[in-house]
């Protein structure tokens, strides 16, 4: 933010009084020494005078129209050429330029891209996330993925299934909700916490709203890593996916659509997914024979 040149509250008015007065027919010098100002100084408020007859003119920023050291317009314009060519980063853009024979600081860069706005800003909301690096699945509970399954009937109604899995044995709890959100996805992965026959340490969700900063926090609470998957990287959870689709099949899609349905079927489902269906990644085994219950 640039000052102003003078912090006088009564200046503003001053330079209308003074217009005025040698729009009365007085002539700039008379108005110079009436006021106390330079003849020049009358000559520029004359110029800046609206016709209107206002009471004040504005003080402006003492912000300088240019800069000896500023960038000449062909420099600034093979910048936004090189920018808009494969719109790429601020680095990239001045190591292209540098190949060409052009040099330009990365900072006169960035700030060229950014007065053109070409360069997009980070939300100061956005919440980064941290990638720990993957455990060495070796026992139930090293880790844990977690998802929800928006489930929608021909009227618009929508139901909400959140899951989980644990990646070693493939013991999975569900549950229906009308809402999701991250208060919600907290106790929900508590029960699953309870009712899994095994300690956890780490679970794994993607970057939706129900799984923000607020369910990290519940889960540093209880002593688990909530890790997020990578971006761009669809395999990171890829076994919540295959149970979304697995109890979609063999579960929801043949239920009525209504959440006490939803609810009752989950309930039987689930017993049999974790006691009774054959996995062929567990070579023929069911989740309870790998990691028994208590």
């Amino acid at each position: 933010m640039y000052m102003a040149y003078s912090k006088n509250p009564h200046l503003p008015q001053v330079r209308m009084e003074a217009v005025k007065f040698v729009r009365k027919g007085h002539s700039i010098r008379e108005a110079a020494r009436h006021f106390g100002f330079h003849h020049t100084a009358v000559i520029r408020w004359l110029k800046k005078a609206p016709a209107d007859n206002r009471k004040t003119i504005p003080t402006e920023s003492s912000r300088p129209h240019s800069h000896p050291q500023a960038l000449k317009e062909n420099l600034i314009d093979e910048i936004v050429k090189e920018r808009l060519k494969n719109n790429r980063c601020a680095e990239v853009v001045c190591q292209g330029l540098k190949n060409r024979g052009v040099f330009i600081s990365l900072s006169s860069i960035k700030r060229t891209l950014k007065r053109r706005g070409l360069i997009k800003k980070r939300s100061k909301w956005k919440k980064y996330h941290i990638y720990p690096p993957l455990p060495n699945i070796e026992k139930a509970g090293d880790l844990l993925q977690i998802d929800t399954i928006q489930m929608r009937s021909w009227k618009g109604e929508r139901i909400y299934i959140y899951t989980i899995i644990d990646i070693y044995s493939r013991w999975t709890y569900a549950e229906a909700h009308l809402h999701i959100r991250a208060g919600l996805s907290a106790e929900f992965a508590g029960r699953a916490l309870r009712l899994a026959p095994f300690k956890s340490s780490m679970i794994q969700s993607d970057h939706g709203s129900e799984f923000s900063k607020w369910f990290t926090k519940s889960l540093i609470r209880k002593g688990i890593i909530h890790r997020h998957s990578r971006v761009r990287q669809s395999n990171d959870n890829g076994h919540i996916e295959r149970f979304n689709r697995t109890i979609q099949e063999e579960c929801l899609n043949k239920t009525r659509f209504d959440l006490l349905s939803f609810r009752r079927a989950i309930q039987k489902y689930l017993p049999y997914y974790n006691g009774r269906r054959l996995h062929l990644g567990l070579k023929l085994k069911t989740p309870l024979e790998v990691v028994p219950s208590y």
